[in-house]
């Protein structure tokens, strides 16, 4: 519910971001899924509403997507980019900076919660970049409530920090929810 969203996020520590020392590549990432498939590869296999074919070497051919941040269907998996809920670099400024590399590795590259790694557009993909949600929100206003809810999901899984203007966009706008 909504309301447990909210505990939540008040369940988060308030911290400044804190960026120095960032570098998207102490992030392994899409590391092999098995079955010749890479995390990335096996997230986009796993979230067709049509399933494709794989062929050797994971090449994905056909199938059928949903990019729900702007609520557009998606037929070819190389137009599809997976995004991590909460990008790396807001990770690293939230409390990741401080994790050994195995830890880095494994937040990179979850499946364990379908809520972590996203398949969308390309285009949605790079216009959320690293951003958090006071500055960057999905066009399908649909799926606004749920947004926010696996961003604080992914927030409290991984005991990373929010910052003022983060917790305080986030707040306000659970408040339009409808209970569930």
């Amino acid at each position: 519910s909504y309301k447990d969203a909210t505990t939540a996020l008040n369940s988060l520590k308030v911290a400044d971001e804190v960026r120095a020392g960032y570098k998207r590549t102490l992030f392994k990432h899409w590391t092999g899924a098995g079955n010749g498939c890479d995390s990335r590869k096996a997230v986009i296999i796993s979230e067709a509403i049509v399933k494709p074919v794989v062929e050797k070497g994971c090449v994905i051919k056909g199938g059928e997507w949903l990019s729900i941040y702007d609520n557009t269907k998606v037929t070819e998996a190389g137009k599809l980019d997976v995004d991590h809920m909460v990008p790396l670099a807001e990770a690293w400024d939230s409390g990741a900076s401080a994790w050994d590399a195995a830890k880095k590795e494994m937040y990179a590259n979850d499946q364990t919660d379908p809520r972590h790694l996203i398949a969308v557009t390309g285009g949605s993909n790079r216009s959320k970049s690293d951003q958090d949600p006071a500055e960057w929100m999905p066009t399908n206003k649909a799926y606004t409530c749920e947004y926010l809810v696996n961003w604080i999901s992914i927030k409290v899984r991984w005991s990373l920090s929010v910052d003022k203007v983060e917790k305080a966009f986030i707040a306000t706008n659970l408040k339009t929810c409808k209970s569930t």
